[in-house]
């Protein structure tokens, strides 16, 4: 894995498909991003980025599911090997930064000398918040920051419930009361189930944010007031 150099935090990115792929490659956003690893790295810090299907895996699902495919286990892999292209194109883009393959199953890192590891969906049963939890364990991150296309979590629903509100800190026990109780492949939460009982038991702080403003995922970085939800 990395070097021994334990003073080198590493931190954990669930990077959502949405911001990768909202409707068409967001160049204009990956290159901004790209620059603040780059910057990040600089500073002496390592990154372990994992990214989601987001709306592109919702649509090859829905299309399955239109042509009868049903099952759940075929509809898992299809948002896998979504998962999987958009780590392979970001690692790509990352250049000499990035370790020089992506890792699947977060139980088998060995070899990693780039201060950048990319990493994506690895079985059907397990989200990429499943997977990035297990990557926190593994690395003995202390934060995981999930950047998706919402500034908050809410309460509830605010698409369907207008006096939604929103949540800017809250514990893990309160959180697991709001968001379902099950995963499911395609699952639009703002973190898995499962994955939020995993990283209570470590524990492990998550942030959630907005991922298009980088200045302000700067902010949490640096330890000033962001704008999200911070789960602890």
């Amino acid at each position: 894995m990395f070097d021994k150099d334990e003073s080198k935090q590493v931190n954990i990115i669930s990077l959502g498909g949405s911001l990768i792929v909202p409707d068409e490659i967001d160049t204009g956003f990956l290159e901004k991003f790209i620059k603040f690893i780059k910057d990040r790295v600089l500073a002496g810090e390592r990154f372990v980025l994992i990214t989601g299907g987001g709306k592109v895996c919702r649509r090859y699902q829905k299309a399955a599911n239109d042509l009868g495919i049903t099952d759940i286990e075929s509809n898992d892999w299809i948002g896998i090997h979504v998962t999987r292209l958009n780590a392979q194109f970001l690692r790509i883009i990352l250049g000499e930064l990035a370790h020089n393959e992506i890792i699947i199953n977060p139980n088998e890192v060995s070899g990693v000398t780039k201060p950048v590891v990319v990493a994506a969906g690895w079985k059907p049963g397990w989200s990429t918040d499943f997977d990035a939890v297990e990557l926190a364990k593994l690395f003995k991150a202390k934060r995981l920051v999930n950047l998706s296309n919402i500034d908050y979590v809410y309460d509830k629903d605010p698409k369907q419930f207008p006096d939604a509100k929103k949540i800017e800190q809250i514990s893990w026990t309160e959180f697991r009361k709001i968001i379902p109780k099950k995963w499911e492949p395609g699952l639009n939460a703002p973190f898995d189930p499962i994955a939020a009982k995993e990283a209570e038991a470590i524990p492990l702080e998550v942030a959630i944010m907005n991922g298009r403003d980088i200045e302000n995922l700067k902010n949490y970085f640096d330890g000033e007031n962001f704008v999200g939800t911070l789960i602890r």
